[in-house]
Order: structure tokens, then sequence, then C-alpha cells
């Protein structure tokens, strides 16, 4: 259902009938977009709070992305229609709204741009999307050449919705100074403060074309009239009325009218977005119009941006695919979450913490600045915010205005993987200022004191409480009255504390403490089996009226992924139990898509856990494949020796195209879930929610770099120690590490009893690298014994 051009990095898939929910994502430091294959759109910037400049037709609250987009007729979208005027034909590219079957179909996605290309009578035409590198503004190329024996007769109809702006003023018209048209509103305000607040906004949204345009239509209702998108009435006229839009709905629709000769071709650029005003129009026109190249320039930038996603390994293992996934498309997922924080002013301190967790691979800079920015919002208490203010002009909103009770628990793990890849101990004595307090701690302190709050923050039986929400902040009403805690925090904590740990001991810093924090795991973990455990698996938690839940003989909910993954990894767990864990998730929770969160998924509300269990049953965090609780178990199995399992979670969070047409998803980026319920509702299961941002690919990409590849950085040196497949005979790595650069052959074999490394062709007396040389490669060889296979 799909293919890979391995040699332009591109996926593209032929039917966008089988594959009607495929997408891709394009963004930049103030924009992105998300399109889908047959033409629908989902497009936000930042002034400097998430907006839109292209709206459905009816009046939208104000919501996030949303899982599972459901596209409709008049759903936001970017549509050419093109009519052949000798025969009164009619088909629209990419496919909506016209649907019209096509001779030939391929939607292309790429890093930097997205291209359609269309053959349909005798036309051979190609749609390509990019972005500039900052400005808010989409470029799009039309590429139309004739295949007819005959001189055509066609006209071409762009036609860029953009729905209902405003109840209060909305407008649009063709401005002949500017080549385009120009929809004009106001947002909406009662308060007086508010008019002034919104002097800023960029309240226009513009098509602009680089050819005059033979006519134009600026009001939707007109446009369509009686034939409905799929046959609009204008388009049954030889010109488009030029019928402006005077509070009724804008719509961006131009025409262009070309006499074409075979081989002959035609070729448009148009540029779409939103502004504040006229003049920042005008200068848009000038800076991309105004050069012969001026796009060409723009995409090359573009480029230029993204390329500084480009990550700090590469793999050639047997698995084209698998290679193709690691090489590109991942790094690429991570930049744009550690780059530009998901496009939010206030996003959440575990999902800001975790997103630099993975810059750290790639641009650990980035990485220490997010800790520095954390921190320094830090109360003088030890108590993390529940979002981190990214903008002078931010303020926490939606989610982060209920108090979470995890957001402590990151810091380490962000700090050690910066740490691991840069060596930079100095960032353990930087000094940084409290949110709520003129005294300033070096970071050291910054941690301690987030550490203590965690473990203040737990109830008589050394148990945390989970607030109104822990990692899954949807269960809301598990501790609202005050008494509620969760098993998830109480070994995550531990965890924390255990990572901690180690930077100290590993950097000689901390040592009062330790025996502290060394004591405080050991009464975590023994809570933790003292309450929590349940035979075979952990509870998730004890609510408020104190009943735990996620236990064996609940009827829905009765066995939730994290605590068994991080009892794991905190050391709560014994072999013994491991085992019995395992056991349970691979018969509860195992499906071919992945291991969900949950089981079985709720059908009804708990009101002693909360909204969580209003979710539609198999989605989001009620029983969905959530790909970021998978990770977790993933990196949880590495480090527990069971790389096969490992690896075969990591694996099935990527469509195969055996399950393709059920997941409707492209390996050009990880899903934040997979639908679930599995054995619920096993006809739905598998659709991907087409929601690229997600938690899971950091710890992804560090399984990945650390575990499965084996090359982990610690105080200055790096560590060898590969966890491949059992089927996979082979290896190939180029790792780039503090400076230098790690060439790495591994090979299994029969002859070998244990890991044999050979550096620069002399035998290794140990897999770890030290004196790290910076500008050298080094030329490893690692033959994986038979003890090891």
């Amino acid at each position: 259902m799909f293919q890979h051009d391995f040699v332009n990095q591109r996926v593209d898939i032929r039917d966008p009938i089988g594959m009607s929910k495929a997408s891709g994502f394009l963004w930049n430091k103030n924009m992105m977009i998300h399109m889908n294959c047959r033409g629908y759109a989902v497009a936000q910037f930042m002034q400097p709070e998430p907006s839109k400049y292209s709206h459905a037709l009816n009046m939208e609250a104000k919501t996030f992305m949303q899982p599972e987009q459901s596209y409709f007729a008049h759903h936001s979208g970017r549509f050419f229609y093109i009519k052949c005027l000798d025969s009164g034909e009619l088909f629209s590219i990419p496919y909506e709204p016209v649907r019209a079957k096509l001779d030939s179909f391929n939607f292309s996605v790429g890093k930097d741009n997205l291209i359609w290309r269309v053959n349909h009578l005798e036309l051979e035409i190609q749609l390509t999307l990019s972005l500039p590198k900052n400005d808010v503004t989409e470029m799009w190329e039309l590429s139309v050449i004739s295949h007819s024996n005959k001189t055509r007769n066609i006209a071409i109809y762009p036609y860029f919705s953009v729905g209902y702006m405003s109840w209060m003023n909305q407008s649009a018209a063709f401005d002949t100074n500017l080549n385009g048209i120009i929809a004009s509103s106001i947002t909406p305000y009662q308060k007086v403060e508010d008019y002034f607040k919104n002097q800023h906004l960029k309240d226009k949204t513009f098509l602009l074309s680089k050819h005059q345009p033979t006519s134009w239509c600026a009001n939707q209702p007109t446009f369509e009239g009686e034939g409905g998108l799929h046959n609009p009435d204008a388009l049954q006229l030889k010109q488009l009325p030029q019928r402006d839009a005077l509070y009724q709905t804008p719509v961006a629709s131009l025409q262009f009218n070309h006499q074409i000769n075979c081989q002959e071709q035609v070729q448009h650029q148009f540029l779409f977005g939103p502004a504040k005003d006229d003049t920042e129009i005008a200068q848009i026109k000038e800076k991309y119009f105004g050069q012969q190249d001026s796009f060409n320039k723009a995409h090359l930038d573009y480029q230029n941006y993204l390329a500084q996603s480009h990550g700090s390994i590469q793999i050639n293992s047997p698995d084209k695919a698998f290679n193709e996934f690691i090489n590109h498309w991942l790094p690429r997922q991570v930049f744009y979450h550690g780059d530009v924080n998901r496009l939010s002013t206030d996003p959440q301190t575990r999902n800001y913490l975790q997103d630099a967790m993975g810059m750290a691979f790639i641009s650990p800079e980035k990485t220490k600045q997010a800790l520095i920015t954390a921190l320094s919002q830090q109360t003088i208490s030890g108590a993390m915010p529940d979002g981190i203010l990214l903008h002078e002009q931010a303020e926490l909103k939606y989610i982060n205005l209920v108090p979470h009770s995890d957001h402590g628990i990151w810091l380490t793990l962000c700090l050690n993987c910066y740490l691991n890849e840069t060596n930079d101990a100095d960032i353990l004595t930087t000094v940084i200022p409290f949110a709520d307090s003129a005294q300033c701690l070096p970071l050291i302190d910054h941690i301690n004191l987030t550490l203590d709050h965690l473990l203040n923050a737990r109830n008589e039986l050394g148990l945390s409480y989970i607030e109104q929400g822990d990692w899954c902040d949807p269960m809301n009403m598990v501790g609202y009255k005050g008494k509620g805690v969760s098993a998830w925090l109480t070994v995550a904590t531990a965890y924390s504390l255990k990572v901690w740990c180690d930077i100290c001991q590993h950097h000689q810093i901390n040592q009062t403490k330790i025996p502290e924090y060394l004591a405080a795991i050991t009464k975590l973990n023994t809570a933790m089996n003292t309450h929590f455990w349940d035979g075979k698996w952990y509870a998730r938690g004890i609510n408020d009226e104190g009943i735990a839940f996620g236990v064996s003989n609940d009827e829905e909910g009765k066995i939730y992924l994290n605590p068994q993954t991080w009892a794991m990894l905190s050391g709560a767990a014994d072999q013994k139990q491991q085992q019995a864990m395992i056991t349970a998730i691979d018969d509860n929770l195992a499906t071919p898509f992945g291991i969900m969160m949950l089981a079985p998924s709720y059908t009804k509300m708990n009101e002693n856990i909360g909204r969580l269990t209003q979710k539609f049953p198999g989605v989001s965090e009620n029983g969905s494949v959530y790909n970021h609780a998978a990770a977790f178990y993933a990196y949880s199995l590495y480090q527990n020796n069971q790389s096969d399992k490992a690896f075969d979670v990591l694996k099935k969070m990527l469509p195969s195209q055996d399950d393709a047409t059920e997941r409707q998803q492209l390996p050009t980026f990880v899903p934040n879930y997979y639908r679930g319920a599995y054995y619920q509702l096993p006809e739905v299961a598998g659709r991907s929610s087409q929601l690229f941002n997600t938690g899971t690919v950091a710890w992804y990409y560090r399984c990945i770099i650390e575990e499965l590849c084996g090359l982990k950085g610690q105080a200055g040196t790096l560590i060898i120690t590969p966890k491949l497949p059992a089927h996979w005979a082979t290896l190939t790595v180029r790792r780039e590490y503090l400076g230098a650069t790690f060439v790495v052959d591994y090979t299994k074999s029969d002859q070998a009893n244990s890991t044999k490394i050979v550096i620069d062709g002399q035998p290794s007396p140990s897999n770890i690298v030290s004196n790290i040389a910076k500008g050298q490669t080094y030329h490893i060889k690692v033959i994986i014994g038979n003890s090891e296979n």
C-alpha cells in the first residue's frame, strides 16, 4: 500500500481510497501544516498562541489537533479544480472534492515537501507544497503538461478554504495590487482590555498568485451554489463570478484559462497564509514573487533548516525500511518536538523535558537550555510547574491548570541523557534562579529539592499521591480528594532517584545525599510490592476510597502497562515477578499493532478513576496502543536483557505492507496511538490517530542508540553493549559522539563464545572506549559470541 523511495528518502502511496487517511506534515519555527493525501489540511501558526488562518465553515471552538481527524466535504483543504473547456469534463487534485476516478495518483511524502502527481485526461499534473524557514506562508507550485495530440483549452481553479473567520466581522475580496484574494476579519472579544491585546493579531488570510488570474470568487456560498463542492455552480460559468464576501463565508478561489499544446507546460506559484495587514502581505509577495528564483531559494533555506535534524546515528541493518525510518524520519520527528516544542507556548513539563531528552542526541545545547529554562520556573519548595512558559505573554492553559504529580521525575532522566551525550559536568554547578524566590542555587540543589518534594508527597504507607493525574493526565478522579495514590508514580520516583544516584556517583557529587536517596529507593520499591502486587502484575493505584484498581478482579481496566514497565526499571520487580508480568502483558495487552496501555478498555464512567474511562474504548489512554507507554516498555525490556521482545515492541509501532490499510499510517512518523480494545472491538483496532505530537520518539531514538546499537555515552566514554534482534546477523552503524565519529561493524559468530571488540585493528580489553579525541574517526569491529546471540 506504500512504497519507499530509498534514493530520495520519500514514501509514496498510489491509491487515495485504500489509504485515504495517509498524511504528512511540515513545520517551521512559526507554523505547521498536516496534509491529508486527498487534499484536506489542518494548519496552525503562532501569534504567540496557536491560531488558524483556514477554518471550517461552522463556528469552531478553539481545540487541539484532533485524533483520527474526521474529514468532510467542507473540511479545510487545498484543492485545485481542473476543467476541460472543450468537453466540459471536470476533476480535482489532489483528489477531493470531485473524487473523479483518476488515471493515476501518487502522493509522495518527503522531509521538506509534499508532492502529488496525477495523470488524467491526458494531462500530467504535479502539485508541490513546501514552507519557508520562518514565515507563516504555504508555498504551492502547480505544473500541468498536456500529452494530447490536440490543442487543449483548460481552466485551473485553485480553491483554498478560508472558512468561518469571525461572527463579528468577516469579508473577502480580490486585490488587484496584491494579485490575490484577501480575507479580513476581527477576532471576537467582549472585554475592553482584549481590544488592545488583539491589536497584533494576524486577522487576514491571503491567497496570492504569481500570475494574473482570468477571474476569481471570494464568496463561498456563491461559488458552491446548489451543486455542492463536487460540482459547484461557479464552475458551470465561463468565468468565476467576481463576488466579494460581505459577511458571507469567505473563500479563496481563482481561475486561470490556458490554451495548451502537446508537451507544453503550464506553471503556477501560490502563497497562502495569515497576515496582520496589506503592508505585510505586500512584503510577502515581494519576498517570494519578486525574483525569478525566490521560491527555489526559500526551499533551499528550508532544506538547510531541516538538515539540523540529522541525527547522531546512521544504521545499515538487514531491514532497509527500518533503516530508512531510523536514519531519516525518526530524527526528523525528534527534532520537530525539541526545536519548536510542539508549537506551544506552555508545553506540559513532562512533554517539554522528554522532548528535550531526545534533542540530546541531535542538538544537546537545546537540551541544556531546556533544563535551565524548566528549573528556573521551579518553586523554592522543589515543586515543578504543570507547564513551562516559553513566551513573555504565555500563561498556563487547558490541562496545565489541572494539578499533576509527576513533573519532577523527568528532570533526572533528561539530565542523564544530556550528560551522557556531552560529558558537560559544568551544568551540575550552573546557578539557576527560582520562580518565587530571589535565591539562586546550583542545578544539583534544584534536583535535590525536586526529589525531596516528590518524597514528601507520599502518604503514611510511603505511596506517592496522584493528585488529579500523573503521567496519565485523564486519570483525574483517583486522588482529587487528596488521598488517592499512584503505583506508577511510586516506582517512577524510585527510578528517578536511581538515575540521580548514578549521576552523582559517576561525577562524584552530592555524596551526602546518596545514602538517603538509596534508602528511599528501597522503601519505595518495598511499598510497591507490599501494597500493589496482585499476584501476576502490579495494580495501577489506590483511589480516594481506598480501593485498588488495575487488579485481576476488576472487570475493566484490570491490567495497566505502565506500573509493570517502571517496576522493572526501578528494581521493584524481581526476576520471578518480571516473568509473571511479561506473560500477563503478552496474554492481555499484546496485539498485532503493538502493546495496549490497559485492558479491557472501560465502557462506562468510573468516578473513582476519572475521564479516562469516558473516552471511547480503545482510543487514547483508554486502552489504545499508546506508543509513548509502549516505548517505556521497550526501554525497560532492553534494560532487562529482553532484546527480542523490545525490538518487537518498537517494530510494531511502524506500519507494514501487511497492515497499512488497517492502520492508515505511513512509516514517516510514529503516531501517538493506534486504536486498541483489540479483543473488544477488533474491527476498528489498529487505526492510527495520525497525531505526530508524542513523547514516544525521544524514547524510541534512545532505545536504538543506547540499547539496540549499544553505543551509550557515560562520563566521557563510549560503552559498547549491543542488543541486536536474533534475526539480524550483521549491523553497521555510524555514530557521532563527543565530536568523534565511530564506524562500528557488528557480526554474530558461532565461533566466538563471548563478545570481542577490535578498535582500529587492535583487540580491546574491555567494551569501553575512553580518551576520545574530537575529530577522530574510530573503526570498531564487534564480534558477538554465542552466549550473547
